[in-house]
C-alpha cells in the first residue's frame, strides 16, 4: 500500500471530520441552541404522557379562599385544546395593561394565520382587524385564525417565540407541567397541561385582569356583517357562570373550564377529556354544585330545561367504540362562507336569526376531517 504524503492526510482528515471553519460553526450553532433553549425556553418533558381523552380529569376552587373544593387526577398531563386560548388572552391584557397594544390597535393577517384550521374567523391574508376584535373571536368563537394572529403580533411576528412567552409566563404563575407550542392550541404533541395548571391560570384570569374579565362573558359580536355568537353553552344554562372557555380535538377529548359566583363565592371548575359535550357540561355542573355545596351556597336551578344543550349539539359520525361523537355547533351560518366588508351584498343576522340557525342547521362533516381540526 502507497503510504499518504502529509499533505494528504491533512485532506483525508478534513474530509473525515469537516473543516476547521466547519468544526467552529457546528460548535457554535449547538452552544446557541443551548443557551436559546436555557433562557429563551423552558424545557418540555421527554415525553409527553397526554393521551387519556375519555378518562377525566378534573379540579374545583375558591377563587378568593385558595381552597381546592374537588379533584380528580389533578396532575395527569392533557392536551389543552382551545383552552390554550386562554395563555393567548392572558398575554394580550398583560400587554394592554402595559399600553403595548390597545383595543384599537390593527393586527395584521399574514398567510400562516389565515391557513390555520377550522374554528376560524375566516381572516384573509394582508388584510387587518383590531386587537378587540381578535380577542371576542377567541372567547366567542375560539377563532384558531385569530389566535394565531393576535400571538404574531404580540410574538414580534413569530408565533413560536409568542408560544415560548406563553410558556414562560405559565413559569411565572407556577404552571410547572405546561408547555404551549402554539396560540391556538391546534394538536401538537409537545403542548400539554394539568386540570391543576389550568385552574391556576384561569384564576389569574380573574384576578389579574378585572378589567378584561368581563370579555369571556360576551354573547355575541358583529364581525364582518355577521353575529358570531358564543358557544360556551354553561353561560346559558348554569346560574352565575360569566367565563370562561371550551376546546376539542380527537386526542384531548372535550375540556371545559367555568367561572361562576353566588353569594359572593367564585369557584373555577375544570374538566379535562370528557367523552361528549353533555357529558362535560353535566360533570362541570356537578362538580360545581358540589363545590358551592361545600362552601354552604344554597342550590339554584339550572337557567333552561337540559333539551337546550340537546338542540344546540350536533352528531357527526362514529369514533372508536362505536359511541357518537358530538362537537358544539361553532357558528351561526352553514357551510364555509368567506367574510365580506358590510356594504358588499353581505346582509346582517338577526341575533333571533342566528340562534334559529344554530338550533336548526345541519351538515354533514366526515370523522376524517374533524380529527384534524380544533372545536372551541
Amino acid at each position: 500500500m502507497t503510504n499518504c504524503t502529509q499533505s494528504e492526510k491533512k485532506k483525508n482528515l478534513r474530509k473525515a471530520t469537516g473543516s476547521g471553519k466547519a468544526r467552529r460553526w457546528t460548535v457554535l450553532t449547538r452552544t446557541a441552541l443551548g443557551i436559546g433553549l436555557s433562557v429563551g425556553m423552558v424545557a418540555t418533558p421527554k415525553f409527553a404522557r397526554a393521551q387519556y381523552a375519555g378518562h377525566v380529569s378534573s379540579y374545583v376552587v375558591d377563587v378568593n379562599s385558595g381552597a381546592v373544593l374537588s379533584q380528580v387526577d389533578p396532575d395527569l398531563q392533557r392536551y389543552p385544546a382551545s383552552l390554550t386560548k386562554l395563555m393567548t388572552l392572558y398575554m394580550a391584557f398583560r400587554a394592554l395593561r402595559a399600553g403595548d397594544i390597545t383595543p384599537d390597535t390593527t393586527v395584521p393577517v399574514s398567510i400562516h394565520a389565515s391557513i390555520q384550521a377550522p374554528s376560524k374567523l375566516g381572516l384573509v391574508p394582508g388584510t387587518r382587524f383590531t386587537v378587540q376584535q381578535a380577542i371576542l373571536g377567541l372567547v366567542t368563537k375560539s377563532a384558531n385564525d385569530a389566535a394565531c394572529a393576535l400571538g404574531e403580533l404580540i410574538g414580534g411576528g413569530d408565533e413560536v417565540r409568542f408560544a415560548n412567552m406563553m410558556t414562560q409566563q405559565a413559569r411565572a404563575l407556577g404552571m410547572s407541567n405546561t408547555t404551549f407550542r402554539n396560540a391556538s392550541g391546534l394538536p401538537d404533541p409537545d403542548q400539554v397541561t394539568t386540570a391543576r395548571d389550568l385552574s391556576m391560570l384561569a384564576q389569574h384570569l380573574v384576578q389579574d385582569f378585572p378589567e378584561y374579565y368581563h370579555y369571556f362573558s360576551t354573547p355575541m359580536f358583529a364581525f364582518h356583517g355577521r353575529m358570531i355568537p358564543n358557544h360556551n353553552p354553561m353561560l346559558k344554562t348554569y346560574a352565575g357562570a360569566d367565563g370562561m372557555k371550551t376546546g376539542y380535538t380527537d386526542l384531548a377529548g372535550h375540556n371545559l373550564i367555568t367561572s361562576a359566583m353566588r353569594s359572593n363565592v367564585r369557584l373555577v371548575g375544570v374538566v379535562l377529556g370528557a367523552r361528549s359535550n353533555p357529558q362535560r357540561n353535566s360533570m362541570m355542573a356537578s362538580i360545581l354544585d358540589q363545590g358551592f355545596a361545600a362552601e354552604g351556597v344554597a342550590p339554584m336551578a339550572p337557567l333552561h330545561p337540559p333539551v337546550v344543550l340537546a338542540r344546540n349539539t350536533r352528531r357527526h359520525g362514529r369514533v372508536a367504540g362505536g359511541s357518537s361523537a358530538v362537537f358544539e355547533v361553532a357558528e351561526a351560518p352553514t357551510g364555509p362562507r368567506r367574510y365580506q366588508p358590510v356594504g358588499h351584498g353581505v346582509k346582517h343576522h338577526s341575533v333571533a336569526s342566528a340562534k334559529l340557525r344554530m338550533a336548526t342547521s345541519r351538515h354533514v362533516v366526515s370523522t376524517k376531517k374533524t380529527s384534524r381540526h380544533q372545536k372551541g
